[in-house]
């Protein structure tokens, strides 16, 4: 009977989990990495049709910043997860490590961390998700920027390179020069040493510019917040419903039990004499 009961008791731990993933950060953080999976894999794509090297360099060097993102995720999960074995068997932490190699051929494994984006709209519901995007709205749009940075430094650069590259006079030549132009633009740096030359090249800088100004001005509004805000108090409406979800999981849990005790009960009448 006991053994049976603890067979039951892990059946229920184990429901429990699955609402509750064990390796799953907030929902930004989560969508974040759903986007840069989607954007190297698109990466992935552009090498294959783009034929101009300077250009496929570009994707070259943008993909080492990814595969870092996504090797510092594998290790926190791994670390974050209380039993290894099982994030790295079951909730497919094995494709987050082939993901993060340095390889093309194993950028196809990111597609896995999609599953698990879906796998949180599917246990969490839409609105609850959207109502803890809105609830951690700081960190969100931090996340937001970091994706936007990324998407500017690549597609800045490549068309920054394609656009100067047409250009004799152009001192934007290499994968490099482009990056290090948009790396000092986003920045609001502008050491000067590379610049357009082309009117083409001289609008995409100044909407670089622009970008790079509302890229930091917001960065600065959020550090502040961060370090100035007095300590967030948790919400009692949270803490009610926290109390509910394990009130619901107990008496699913007695409920089983209580099925349990029936079946053996029936069981045992059947074999008296």
């Amino acid at each position: 009977m006991t053994s049976f009961f603890g067979e039951t008791a892990t059946v229920a731990e184990k429901k429990v989990k699955v609402k509750n993933p064990s390796t799953l950060f907030s929902a930004g953080y989560e969508i974040f990495m759903a986007l840069l999976s989607l954007l190297s894999i698109f990466n992935m794509i552009l090498l294959i049709i783009i034929g101009d090297p300077s250009l496929s360099a570009v994707l070259t060097l943008v993909n080492l910043v990814l595969f870092v993102f996504f090797g510092l995720d594998f290790l926190a999960r791994l670390k974050k997860s209380p039993s290894k074995s099982e994030y790295f068997l079951r909730q497919y932490g094995w494709a987050d490590f082939l993901s993060c190699l340095p390889f093309s051929q194993t950028n196809v494994f990111r597609l896995f961390r999609l599953i698990k984006v879906y796998r949180l709209l599917r246990d969490f519901g839409v609105r609850k998700i959207r109502d803890a995007i809105v609830k951690e709205r700081a960190d969100t749009a931090l996340f937001i920027l970091l994706f936007v940075t990324i998407l500017m430094l690549e597609f800045g650069s490549l068309g920054m390179l394609a656009i100067e590259s047409q250009s004799n006079a152009s001192n934007i030549t290499t994968a490099p020069d482009a990056l290090w132009y948009m790396v000092v633009t986003l920045s609001t740096v502008g050491y000067g040493d590379q610049y357009p030359v082309t009117t083409q090249g001289r609008v995409l800088g100044a909407f670089v510019i622009l970008t790079g100004v509302g890229i930091f001005g917001t960065l600065t509004g959020y550090l502040a917040n961060f370090f100035l805000s007095p300590p967030k108090k948790k919400d009692s409406g949270d803490e009610l419903s926290d109390i509910r979800s394990q009130l619901d999981a107990i008496k699913a849990l007695s409920a089983q039990q209580q099925d349990a005790i029936a079946t053996l009960e029936e069981s045992l009448t059947k074999r008296e004499p």
